[in-house]
């Protein structure tokens, strides 16, 4: 592996209904989603193909299908999801996945709150 090598893509904006409040599930809110993934980027620059990497555009519609899919109560369940996701690629050897939710139910002044977790393929 080389350890050094990792796709990131930041940023990635879907709309979801998770939350532990029954308003959250009802009306829903934007997630956002930003993901490290290490694997060895050798083999795509030797070849300059596309199908020798993860396809950025692609990861980014896995994302928004996720978040955009079955809900959840957790910030940790979805970021889980999301990971177990990406590492279904053979490729990846890891992945850090932060979960933003910018709207979240707190009351107080608040600038982002975020979940990240990193999993390593067994």
């Amino acid at each position: 592996m080389d350890a050094a090598d990792h796709i990131t893509l930041t940023g990635v904006r879907a709309y979801g209904y998770h939350g532990v409040y029954a308003d959250e599930r009802r009306e829903g809110q934007e997630f956002v989603v930003d993901a490290v993934l290490a694997l060895s980027l050798r083999r795509a620059a030797e070849t300059d193909d596309v199908a020798d990497t993860v396809h950025y555009g692609e990861l980014a519609e896995r994302l928004v299908a996720v978040v955009a899919g079955e809900p959840v109560d957790l910030l940790e369940t979805l970021a889980q999801r999301l990971a177990d996701d990406v590492l279904t690629d053979e490729r990846v050897d890891a992945v850090t996945i932060t979960v933003h939710k910018p709207q979240a139910p707190i009351p107080v002044p608040f600038g982002d709150v975020a979940v990240t977790i990193t999993r390593v393929r067994p």
